[in-house]
């Protein structure tokens, strides 16, 4: 098995760049999505959100995702007690998934936060997208958020320049979409697959 940590600021790409992953044969799982999970209502980590940031992150029962995105990306000690409330459990997760899986797959972990994690996943190679700020502002702005909104998260995040010194690939995603699946491409031949190979 191989396990690749897909990383990138918010807008830069990484998430299109696990699809093209997944095309090519990979497995891929969003941190995103385990930290979504591991606050649903009914959860142990839903109940320790509630308890610390109170009935102001709440709508019609479940948690407002947007108004706790605005506490936190403002407050560096809101996001810092957010984070140990998800992060041990989206590890949790993270390594149930790895048990479910066959031992020769290749793993591809979209993880925004691999910085901010400092290394306490199992990953055997670090892969990060980096992109232009006017092109990453420019996506965040199609899928609705305001500029105040985007420059509070990219504030909140490690710089690019942070996450490249951690990389063991730099995928650059300023072109057009054929640019991006070839990049991915020739990383899942020429370096991904011979090392799972070289595993074995």
């Amino acid at each position: 098995m191989l396990q690749v940590a897909l990383t990138g600021g918010i807008g830069a790409g990484k998430s299109l760049v696990a699809e093209y992953f997944a095309q090519l044969g990979a497995e891929v799982i969003d941190f995103d999505q385990l930290a979504r999970e591991v606050v649903e209502r009914g959860s142990e980590g839903f109940d320790e959100v509630i308890s610390r940031f109170g009935d102001e992150v709440l709508r019609n029962g479940d948690l407002d995702r947007r108004e706790l995105g605005r506490i936190v990306f403002s407050d560096p000690q809101a996001k810092a007690d957010l984070e140990a409330i998800t992060h041990p459990r989206i590890r949790e997760a993270y390594l149930e998934f790895i048990d479910s899986q066959a031992d020769d797959a290749i793993i591809i972990a979209q993880i925004p936060l691999l910085v901010e994690s400092k290394n306490s996943y199992p990953f055997d190679l670090a892969i990060t997208v980096s992109s232009a700020k006017e092109n990453r502002i420019a996506r965040l702005r199609t899928r609705g958020l305001k500029d105040y909104e985007i420059e509070q998260r990219m504030a909140a995040q490690a710089s690019d320049l942070a996450r490249e010194e951690i990389a063991d690939i730099v995928i650059q995603n300023d072109g057009d979409l054929d640019q991006l699946l070839r990049q991915v491409e020739n990383i899942y031949e020429d370096r991904l697959f011979p090392l799972r190979l070289k595993a074995k």
